[in-house]
């Protein structure tokens, strides 16, 4: 079911030691996947559209895919969630769509820049019934729109963080803490600011905190790409101890992407190689949903949320 009260289940989470996972869609079998993991281990979840998925497969037909889902397994309460909304009229439009979270992104701006942008965010979302999610310091990587090298990248202060959810009441608060955007995380070891986790849940008692950039690139996924005629050398994710730690300190919500294209395009990649006369397209994205379904639920155990619902 599609939930009316998020804001609720984000403090359940952040008040169980729990996060709810925050997973992209961009078709059917992605979407079928996500969810049967979730009904399969009881747990709640987010399903994330960003621009770029509304731009590729329309904002109505991914909503209609959540809504279909929602009726099949109601027992799975699900927040439907704007990614990276990056201005007011996104964020507008993931609303009159039927979202009811949306994130908007003004971590490029200076402070009240961001304070601006975000507060006018939350007037008018707050007066639909619905969450906002901002985001304070500036994550490495890149991300659709989100483009930040290493060098420019700024972890998020936690007094500057007391002081931004005041000005603009944002509900829940994406924070930099060393996690970066895509499947090249790292261009060396990537160190996941966990003390910090500590002090923003400390200063923030009441406001979940959002983890973004939280793909682990599990290496088997990257080793058949690669055996299979592909090339991610290099690619390189957060290890997934150093997630669940920050979940147990404060972290609510816990977004992931890269992991679920890396494992659909490596069970593509293996199928038609391995029979090379296929061109069914159910029978290579068959296989790769039911592998992205069992991807999932053993994330939904890295992040402690099985059995929640």
């Amino acid at each position: 079911m599609i939930v009316t009260n998020p804001l609720d289940l984000m403090k359940a989470a952040q008040k169980g030691g729990y996060a709810i996972g925050a997973f992209n869609v961009n078709n059917m079998e992605i979407s079928q996947a996500i969810v049967a993991a979730h009904a399969a281990k009881q747990a709640p979840l987010i399903l994330q559209i960003s621009s770029g998925a509304r731009k590729y497969a329309n904002t109505k037909m991914l909503v209609d895919i959540i809504k279909s889902l929602a009726d099949q397994y109601p027992q799975v309460p699900i927040i439907v969630h704007q990614d990276h909304g990056a201005d007011f009229d996104i964020c507008k439009s993931a609303i009159e769509a039927g979202f009811n979270s949306v994130m908007i992104d003004a971590s490029h701006e200076e402070f009240d820049g961001n304070v601006r942008i975000t507060k006018e965010v939350v007037d008018y979302a707050h007066g639909k019934g619905v969450i906002v999610e901002a985001e304070l310091g500036k994550l490495g990587g890149i991300e659709e729109h989100v483009s930040v090298d290493e060098k420019d990248a700024r972890l998020t202060d936690p007094e500057e963080a007391v002081e931004f959810i005041k000005q603009t009441g944002a509900d829940t608060l994406a924070c930099a803490i060393g996690t970066s955007h895509g499947a090249y995380k790292f261009s060396s070891d990537g160190k996941v600011d966990v003390d910090r986790v500590k002090k923003l849940t400390e200063v923030l008692p009441d406001t979940p905190l959002v983890m973004h950039g939280s793909s682990s690139v599990p290496q088997e996924y990257v080793e058949i790409v690669n055996k299979y005629g592909g090339d991610l050398s290099g690619a390189r994710g957060v290890d997934e101890s150093t997630i669940s730690e920050a979940v147990k300190y404060g972290v609510s919500k816990v977004n992931i992407d890269t992991d679920l294209r890396l494992v659909m395009t490596a069970i593509i990649r293996q199928v038609l190689t391995e029979d090379p006369k296929q061109f069914d397209p159910r029978k290579y994205l068959g296989p790769a949903r039911d592998e992205i379904q069992r991807m999932v639920e053993h994330k939904i155990d890295v992040l402690n949320s099985a059995g929640k619902i």
